[in-house]
């Protein structure tokens, strides 16, 4: 079983804290702001990507999860937001625990009105649990192909038309999708014919060493300027190892933003679960990134350096649509 202080370097895993190996240490908290934020946030400003991982004595991981993550509380995401200055929420249901959404439920039980939810469902998932959910605050659904790291655009069409088909009849919902350039080049027709908005997550996975010129960018951009799509400029360590500030993730946010600003959300990815481990047992805990999020915050400014574009992306756009 990992430790917490098993290390990961933040150079190789792409912002990343070093976690200090040694007998008797005690499990790490999920990471904590250490940069105050330099710039005045807007009145009802949203973190549109989070996830919680609760005891998994209450909250059982999923057997066929792609890793196991270390806890992270709804006490410690309200910390993070105390420390952003952010007062809305969107809890993401994350892969390890498939298709029972019942920790994301219950953070969303204990946050009340500020918080909305995506859920993750399959075949067996009912009609009842989904009106379910809505009550709740769920606002969508996620179809998470990169963590798995499945990158075939046919099975990525047959999954995207499986969540169409779903949720076509629920005027509140959208899709969020978390893959790579190359799977929406793919799948960009069935995203124009979606009769619900699209979401993409983290750039839409773009690497930022390969620029705005790279391959799919340019679909990804005539996506977001027809208002068709969402993207989320999050977890910019995702896209690039260039550490501190990840300066080289800055063309491509400015770009986004510059195709279609009212379709452009912002996201810490809090607590930074880490890539699943190659060769690892799936029962081996991989440790949280550790990540200072209040130096990432600080790069919008950067990004949009307009105060009312940031309310744009920080207030606007998650309120219509999540529907705070």
């Amino acid at each position: 079983m990992l430790s917490r202080r098993e290390v990961l370097k933040g150079a190789a895993v792409a912002g990343a804290a070093a976690l200090v190996r040694g007998e008797g240490a005690l499990f790490a908290s999920a990471s904590q702001p250490s940069t105050p934020v330099n710039f005045s946030v807007p009145a009802n400003a949203c973190d549109t990507h989070v996830h919680v991982f609760g005891d998994p004595q209450r909250f059982p991981f999923a057997p066929a999860r792609a890793y196991t993550p270390e806890q992270a509380s709804i006490a410690e995401m309200q910390a993070l937001h105390r420390a952003l200055r952010t007062e809305r929420v969107v809890i993401v249901h994350p892969s390890v625990y498939g298709p029972d959404n019942s920790c994301t439920l219950d953070g969303m039980k204990q946050l009340g009105s500020n918080v909305r939810g995506i859920a993750v469902i399959d075949e067996k998932t009912s009609e009842s649990a989904l009106d379910e959910m809505d009550r709740a605050g769920m606002r969508g659904i996620r179809v998470n192909l990169e963590t798995t790291g499945q990158s075939d655009p046919a099975i990525a069409r047959q999954r995207f038309q499986e969540a169409v088909d779903r949720i076509k009849k629920r005027s509140r919902w959208h899709i969020q999708v978390y893959t790579r350039l190359s799977v929406i080049e793919g799948i960009k027709d069935q995203v124009m014919a979606a009769p619900m908005p699209i979401v993409f997550d983290h750039f839409g996975g773009a690497q930022a060493a390969l620029g705005v010129s790279q391959p799919g960018f340019d679909t990804l951009l005539n996506l977001v300027r027809t208002g068709k799509t969402y993207v989320k400029i999050s977890a910019p360590y995702r896209s690039s190892t260039k550490l501190p500030d990840y300066a080289d993730v800055a063309p491509l946010a400015k770009a986004l933003i510059g195709a279609n600003p009212q379709h452009i959300l912002w996201g810490s990815d809090w607590p930074h679960p880490a890539s699943p481990v190659a060769h690892q047992p799936v029962t081996e805990i991989t440790p949280l990134w550790q990540v200072d999020d209040g130096r990432i915050f600080n790069q919008l400014p950067i990004w949009a350096p307009d105060a009312e574009l940031r309310k744009t992306i920080l207030v606007d756009n998650p309120a219509k649509l999540y529907g705070f």
